[in-house]
């Protein structure tokens, strides 16, 4: 296992994301926050968190639910929990920068899309990750990228997030055990 990010490393990264989500959409006007459940959400809110510490910005943030737009997830023997998806807020016109834990083969950021589409008509979509591995199955790439960890597919990154439950935040990359497969 390689540590990817510590607590600091992590902290100092959504910063810097902050910084460059308020530089490339030319403010914070009209800009939402949305995270993939779970590890994106908690970006979201980390984003959001700082914008209103930093500036006294509110920013809406909500977490989406992609399970029932995952075209990988749902088959004949599988169909994900559904859960409601109700932001709280309009996507109308709006910057939505959608945020993700870690963007791989581009699934779940098209699901996320997708869900978007299904709340409402956004002005546009900027994609934000902590960790881009590499690996596109489908042609996605990230607007803000915390740091970008080319990965085999014996690899794969583990995050924590105390909000989830761990003991403290950290990205690292992990080897799989070849008896996995």
């Amino acid at each position: 296992m390689k540590q990817l990010m510590d607590e600091l490393g992590l902290h100092r990264t959504v910063i810097r994301l902050s910084h460059e989500i308020e530089e490339r959409c030319e403010g914070l006007h009209d800009v939402v926050l949305v995270g993939v459940k779970r590890g994106g959400e908690v970006v979201a809110r980390r984003v959001a968190e700082y914008f209103f510490n930093s500036a006294g910005v509110t920013l809406p943030c909500a977490g989406v639910d992609i399970g029932m737009t995952r075209d990988d997830l749902v088959s004949a023997f599988f169909v994900p929990d559904s859960g409601k998806n109700d932001l709280g807020f309009s996507l109308d016109g709006k910057t939505v920068v959608l945020c993700d834990d870690v963007l791989h083969t581009g699934r779940s950021a098209a699901a996320g899309i997708e869900a978007l589409f299904r709340l409402g008509r956004p002005k546009r979509i900027r994609l934000l990750v902590l960790i881009d591995r590499g690996g596109r199955e489908l042609p996605v790439r990230a607007d803000f990228v915390g740091k970008n960890v080319p990965t085999s597919k014996e690899e794969y990154v583990q995050v924590c997030f105390r909000e989830l439950g761990c003991n403290e935040d950290s990205i690292s990359l992990v080897r799989r055990d070849s008896n996995e497969a």
